[in-house]
């Protein structure tokens, strides 16, 4: 029975522009939070790959040939999955934000963002996420009215 409660709420929300912006910065922090993973990624796991396959790389830098790249990587899978780990998370990203650019957010993902948003306004400053989404507007809001 929750359930057409809250999306009256959503319905009616949805309309305001500073929930509208909410949700934008609570997009924002989420592809800015997988970039920052993905870098993170790089900088771990990503360059102890690489300096395990230092000598494969060095080899290829040389002569390269396909079979001294496969044999590289077959011969050092450890430091190859970690390498494709960082490229399979790396173009994940990349895809993930080019179908939001091109084609915007699906209906489903910005439902979702749009509950998180009330979730975090309904937890108020005890939340993680309430600085971040929530506060700007509220000094906004207490400068408008000084």
């Amino acid at each position: 029975m929750s359930q057409p409660n809250e999306s009256l709420s959503t319905a009616e929300v949805n309309q305001d522009p500073l929930f509208l912006a909410q949700v934008h910065r609570l997009h924002q922090l989420t592809v800015y939070g997988r970039w920052l993973f993905s870098s993170a990624l790089w900088l771990t796991v990503g360059a102890i790959s690489l300096w395990g396959l230092r000598y494969p790389i060095s080899l290829a830098i040389e002569d390269f040939t396909w079979a001294s790249l496969r044999y590289g990587l077959v011969f050092n899978r450890l430091p190859a999955f970690g390498l494709f780990l960082c490229l399979g998370v790396t173009l994940a990203i990349l895809v993930w934000q080019l179908r939001n650019w091109l084609f915007g957010l699906p209906k489903s993902e910005r439902r979702r963002l749009e509950q998180q948003v009330l979730r975090i306004r309904q937890q108020g400053n005890s939340h993680p996420l309430w600085k971040w989404i929530c506060l700007k507007d509220e000094k906004r809001g207490v400068k408008d009215e000084g």
